[in-house]
């Protein structure tokens, strides 16, 4: 039995020591929580601001469309030519039939297009953006053009059955002029009872 009860303890020891190790285990590791964002995991490629290439590309084409543009690079391939045909043997860099130059341009050009369309698309973007606001605008101005015509259109309606200041001024004056008729007969009745010969006054004969 002792034998026995020993076994067990030993077993009892070792299964605690297992629990209070994977205990200490689950408490060094993060616990995972839905309404916490995930740490932004670690990325081979450099990190950069897409709007803000955008803005540069944006500048570089808007460069590229200038007569400045074409000007400064005439200049410097006139430069270039001149240097390397005029120039003694030592100081020459691009021999003819100027390979350098050749290549520079091909990666200018290379680098020119697609930062072009790069600035295309960001203004075809902006286009979208702005005619989609320009249609909501113009929902919302025609709903308010509809909603003030019914507007107009129903006090038009009740302006119809209320009284107008005209109205009551021609109602007034047919008023008076009706009581003004009423009135004469009996004015004229009571101006001839008055002038009649020998009705309220004494026999003359």
């Amino acid at each position: 039995m002792s034998e026995r009860g020993k076994e067990t303890r030993e077993d009892r020891e070792a299964r605690e020591s297992r629990e209070r190790e994977r205990r200490v285990n689950e408490s060094a590791r993060p616990r995972i929580r839905l309404d916490v964002p995930r740490a932004p995991r670690r990325r081979v490629l450099p990190e950069y601001d897409p709007d803000a290439f955008g803005r540069l590309s944006e500048r570089i084409a808007r460069f590229l469309g200038t007569g400045r543009f074409i000007v400064w690079m005439t200049v410097i391939i006139i430069l270039w030519v001149v240097w390397n045909v005029s120039a003694p043997e030592p100081l020459r860099f691009d021999t003819y039939p100027f390979i350098f130059l050749t290549l520079a341009l091909s990666l200018q050009a290379s680098y020119a297009a697609p930062l072009i369309l790069l600035a295309q698309n960001r203004q075809d973007d902006r286009d979208k953006v702005n005619l989609e606001q320009d249609r909501k605008q113009n929902e919302r101005s025609i709903a308010d053009t509809e909603f003030l015509s019914r507007e107009v259109a129903a006090l038009r309606q009740n302006l119809g059955e209320v009284a107008t200041r005209d109205w009551i001024r021609s109602e007034l004056q047919d008023l008076l002029r009706e009581l003004d008729e009423r009135g004469r007969p009996a004015e004229e009745g009571a101006g001839r009872g008055e002038h009649r010969p020998g009705e309220g006054g004494p026999d003359r004969g």
